[in-house]
């Protein structure tokens, strides 16, 4: 069963960069294509990021729930947008360029199809790249990674340890939806309304959350007797020293901070205008 905010193992350079390394690419890399709404750069971000999809390995069948999921919310983000200010990109650039006259407030305007272009570059930009990093990066790994930029320790092993289950809950869904059903009870069928529907869903949900607190309960003395909090550091068995990829990537993503923060000082502004006489 393919899950979501899976760790999925494969032979890439991108797999064999320190966690450190993909977490610090991951923060700077967002902060490029956060800080910038400059059409060109916003472009380049994209295509760098399928670049890098292609060095990992990763196929998109293997994340096609997170892509569609990516997908619709862009769509909807958009959508609300035009909603709920039609003008908001003519209050932007300064201008109003008439492209089909609408209903009421609801004028389609090339300034205001602009900046829903630079959204959508926007999601192009930074999805992938959140993606690369769950998927090529061990729960351990990233652990030790959050814990080499100086975060607790205790913090990192907690968020290492919801990853690692993350995976479980979904096999253990999945396992009792079938019990139930072999069980003759129906979780998706067309006939029942939606408060049978949701009844039959608690009667999926109470054995997940008994059988999470039974296994958060083994896990929390495992670590108890293990000592785990004892001391105020700690090593990893996962953890990776940098190598010359990792040195590579962190300067690469550097420039590109370099490039969206001057882009910023060239435009005045965050905005590139193209619509300026």
């Amino acid at each position: 069963m393919s899950g979501i905010f899976n760790y999925i193992n494969r032979e890439s350079v991108i797999h064999r960069m320190s966690g450190a390394t993909k977490l610090i690419v991951l923060i700077l890399w967002s902060l490029a294509a956060m800080t910038s709404f400059d059409t060109r750069f916003l472009a380049l971000l994209p295509i760098l990021a399928f670049i890098l999809f292609g060095l990992s390995k990763i196929r998109f069948s293997d994340v096609k729930f997170l892509l569609w999921f990516t997908f619709v919310f862009m769509v909807l983000n958009n959508l609300l947008i035009y909603i709920f200010s039609p003008e908001h990109g003519v209050t932007i650039y300064g201008s109003r360029t008439v492209i089909l006259e609408g209903y009421g407030r609801w004028t389609l305007t090339a300034e205001q199809l602009f900046y829903h272009l630079n959204v959508v570059l926007k999601y192009l930009a930074t999805i992938p790249v959140v993606i690369l990093f769950v998927s090529t990066t061990d729960p351990s790994e990233f652990a030790s990674s959050l814990s080499k930029i100086g975060i607790n320790y205790k913090v990192a092993y907690s968020v290492s340890l919801a990853l690692r289950y993350i995976p479980d809950i979904q096999r253990e869904f999945h396992d009792i939806m079938i019990s139930q059903q072999a069980r003759g009870l129906e979780m998706a069928s067309k006939k029942q309304n939606i408060i049978k529907r949701l009844k039959n869903a608690s009667a999926m949900l109470f054995p997940l959350i008994i059988s999470s607190m039974d296994r958060i309960e083994v896990i929390a003395n495992a670590m108890e007797l293990r000592g785990f909090g004892k001391h105020k550091k700690r090593s990893w068995y996962s953890e990776r020293p940098f190598r010359a990829p990792d040195y590579t990537a962190i300067i690469f993503v550097c420039l590109l901070m370099a490039i969206s923060l001057t882009l910023n000082f060239i435009n005045g502004g965050r905005y590139f205008n193209p619509f300026i006489g």
